[in-house]
């Protein structure tokens, strides 16, 4: 006589395991171990933490559909980007990365340019989101190749930034010095549009914290280059401020992605959110994990940088609060991890690695390694190494 399984419905929903799986490799790598240990229910909810694959994976968990459209990279060359429409009741909303278009991705190194870079190709992104009747904008800012405040992406939804003599000022962030004024009759921004920003970090605009000095050497630019942007920024945020009646230069994120966050927050009346956050609630989290008694999660590597707003500690204090047990499995567990994640929800963490391998053998199988762990860890489970809470 079979037992049934003491964990009747079981909610899968790791991050990517970067450079080995996407979130949704993953996740069917987890149901498929799950699965050789019996028959539960499972519900896969590939996640991600506002960075790099968040576009693909809400469009995926919502069902929706990915557009392809050619805008302008930083330098203001064609590029070829997507943004993505989710799915059921969230059809009018729209996810943008601005590293499609604006990412230090699509240069070379011989090309990082953080005085004249633009943020215009994510503002095209937008537009097209906008023309195509979405009335809200969930937009990821990690990995940004421009310093210019945002001032490209307001210029391609028809602000105009004008200088002394009327002229539309040129692209990137050291035109920002020159800033007189700024029209916004002619912006094709509609009534209503909510716009949500994954940020998590809180540098301000300007300053020895802010976007100039933090990032811009990231991104190629000297001490010299530094003082100037951060200068005029500076400038930029004066401007602003008597336009819109909103300071941003000391906001918390408002540097993010070379002043892209302050940008957002003037010209879009954005809210700043952390990345793993709106992943959560943009894809249903809290409704799935309601009928659910067990979370299996993961990512790359569990360490001292994961209570900072990765996708482990996010699943844990939300399921912590429903008193669900949740088992994260990691392709690495730094030493003292599990013990600093506890306290946040998380019940055990696992390493997918049981024997010696190389990073990049570990890396090539990790398909294989996640599916065994995770039948490892519900077999634990299952001969009562945790209690089902509820």
């Amino acid at each position: 006589m079979s037992v049934p399984p003491r964990f009747r419905r079981i909610l899968i929903c790791p991050n990517a395991f970067k450079g080995s799986l996407t979130a949704s490799e993953a996740a069917r790598a987890m149901a498929e171990g799950v699965a050789r240990v019996g028959a539960f229910e499972t519900v896969r909810l590939p996640l991600a933490d506002g960075g790099d694959g968040t576009l693909e994976t809400l469009v995926e968990a919502t069902g929706g559909r990915l557009h392809s459209v050619v805008v302008r990279d930083p330098l203001g060359r064609p590029v070829t980007a997507a943004w993505g429409r989710l799915g059921g009741q969230q059809s009018d909303t729209a996810v943008i990365e601005m590293a499609q278009a604006s990412g230090l991705r699509l240069l070379g190194p011989q090309e990082f340019d953080p005085r004249h870079a633009s943020t215009f190709g994510t503002g095209e992104l937008m537009l097209h989101a906008l023309e195509a009747g979405c009335r809200r904008l969930l937009v990821g800012i990690g990995g940004s190749a421009t310093n210019d405040g945002g001032a490209g992406m307001a210029q391609a939804l028809g602000f105009r930034l004008l200088d002394a003599a009327g002229r539309e000022l040129p692209s990137g962030g050291s035109a920002l010095a020159h800033l007189v004024r700024i029209e916004i009759d002619s912006a094709r921004f509609p009534p209503g549009l909510e716009v949500i920003v994954a940020c998590d970090v809180d540098n301000p605009l300007c300053g020895p914290e802010g976007a100039a000095a933090v990032y811009g050497p990231q991104k190629g630019a000297t001490p010299a280059d530094v003082i100037e942007l951060d200068a005029a920024l500076a400038h930029y945020a004066a401007v602003l401020h008597r336009t819109f009646g909103r300071s941003v230069a000391e906001a918390a994120g408002a540097g993010a992605a070379g002043g892209l966050g302050a940008g957002l927050l003037a010209f879009c009346t954005a809210r700043l959110q952390p990345g793993t956050e709106m992943v959560l609630e943009a894809t249903g989290f809290d409704t799935q994990l309601e009928s659910c008694n067990l979370v299996l999660t993961g990512e790359g590597r569990i360490d001292g940088q994961t209570s900072r707003g990765k996708v482990v500690v996010g699943v844990a204090r939300r399921a912590r609060e429903k008193g669900v047990p949740v088992v994260a499995l990691a392709g690495s567990v730094e030493e003292g991890a599990e013990a600093q994640l506890r306290p946040e929800g998380l019940t055990a963490a696992l390493s997918i690695v049981n024997g010696p391998l190389s990073v990049e053998e570990a890396m090539r199988g990790g398909y294989r390694l996640l599916c065994d762990a995770a039948e490892r860890a519900m077999r634990l489970l299952e001969a009562g190494g945790i209690a089902p809470i509820r």
